[in-house]
């Protein structure tokens, strides 16, 4: 697994005890560039030469390091894995085209006819809707249980299961899991454990150290943070994160290296703009609690939070730049609202340097009827707002003017 012409896997590297602030930055880029460049060169060659049979057997193997098709491996993209394995601290990584891509093959590589896999109600739609409809199609058992329940959680691990897939906080509604109590019961019955860090990044919260095998970005959201490309990271345990790309080199939802210097670029200031946007969104939060307008806000950094207990004991960093909150009335109250937003986004997506708004409604769970959002506990006065970098202050006179409506 040390070899490029696999996934990206661990090796000796002097950043592995530095800060993640300092992981960001340097990580994955101590290779000799082109033309002694600084920066890491974005290498759009489909295929990579070879004069010599013996040596292009020995790369293709695995045996020697280096390239052989882009589909597989790609020198731009191998350093973003290495970036984001670092940040991780894990054994290994491996890249996608999208976030959905590394979910859906992460889950249908470790999941066969006839096996069980639990999970929560409270996931980002895309990844509902594969518990839902996709996994049962081929024969997977799938049980989703009340997010805000432990108790139960365990209950359906302790029936038995091949895979438990967590998110937390959870997409949109902002609920935390308790990861090491979830894994350890996992892992008493010959379980993997999924984590999808995407909402909290390695900044705020490491799941591999709490107990996960494989952690998930969506690398188009706060990884890049500028809203400019879209990918998707796995990366955990060295045999498990082998088996997935070799799915993926098949499936062919591959990074492409534009995406991936683009990535690259934007992690460089990840821990400033997480720092940022952990700020904004506390300040944002505690100011929407007293806001009249408000029915309830959802952060886990809010002290009556239910779920805060365990946000701060397993969210080292901060409590992340993603909250919800409920307006009073029907959804006529949202469409009067979110118009009127003047710094805000009003798009599918989060985690940009700009501010992010969008009810799940038209957003994260728009695949779902009313009544199934109901179900999740998720309400159509809901409204995701994903904080960027900018002054909190003019947030929070933007959230004002907009709520008068």
């Amino acid at each position: 697994m040390s070899h490029q012409s696999q996934p990206s896997a661990e090796q000796p590297n002097p950043l592995a005890s530095a800060h993640r602030a300092t992981q960001a930055v340097w990580g994955g880029e101590g290779g000799t560039h082109w033309e002694r460049s600084t920066q890491t060169p974005v290498v759009n060659s489909v295929s990579f030469g070879y004069g010599d049979c013996d040596e292009w057997r020995r790369v293709a193997l695995g045996e020697t390091p280096g390239h052989i098709y882009g589909r597989n491996t790609n020198p731009t993209v191998r350093v973003f894995e290495e970036k984001v394995r670092l940040l991780e601290g894990a054994a290994a990584a491996t890249s996608f085209a999208t976030g959905m891509a590394a979910i859906s093959d992460t889950l249908f590589t470790l999941l066969a006819p006839g096996d069980r896999v639990v999970s929560v109600v409270d996931t980002y739609g895309g990844t509902n809707r594969l518990f839902s409809e996709f996994l049962p199609r081929v024969g997977v058992v799938v049980e989703l249980c009340q997010t805000e329940n432990a108790e139960a959680i365990e209950q359906a691990i302790d029936a038995g299961l091949r895979v438990l897939y967590l998110e937390t906080p959870t997409n949109p509604t902002c609920k935390v899991l308790d990861l090491a109590r979830l894994a350890r019961r996992a892992h008493e019955r010959g379980a993997s454990v999924v984590v999808d860090n995407t909402f909290a990044t390695p900044i705020n919260q490491q799941p591999l150290q709490l107990g996960a095998d494989l952690v998930i970005h969506s690398a188009t959201k706060f990884l890049g943070g500028h809203a400019d490309a879209l990918g998707g990271v796995l990366v955990g345990d060295a045999e498990l994160v082998h088996s997935v790309y070799r799915r993926r080199e098949i499936t062919g939802a591959t990074l492409h290296p534009e995406a991936a210097y683009l990535l690259l670029r934007g992690m460089k200031t990840l821990a400033l703009r997480v720092e940022r946007q952990n700020f904004n969104a506390m300040t944002v939060a505690r100011h929407l609690r007293q806001h009249p307008r408000v029915a309830k806000v959802f952060y886990p950094g809010l002290e009556d939070h239910p779920n805060h207990d365990i946000a701060k004991q397993q969210m080292t960093g901060g409590f992340g730049g993603v909250l919800s909150f409920q307006l009073h009335g029907e959804f006529d109250a949202v469409k009067r609202f979110l118009p009127r937003l003047r710094l805000a986004h009003r798009a599918a997506n989060l985690g940009a340097v700009e501010t992010v708004v969008a009810p799940p409604a038209t957003g994260s769970h728009v695949e779902l009827t009313a009544e199934q959002r109901a179900a999740l506990g998720i309400p159509e006065t809901l409204v995701r707002y994903s904080c960027g970098i900018e002054d909190v202050r003019d947030l929070i006179a933007d959230l004002d003017q907009a709520l008068k409506a």
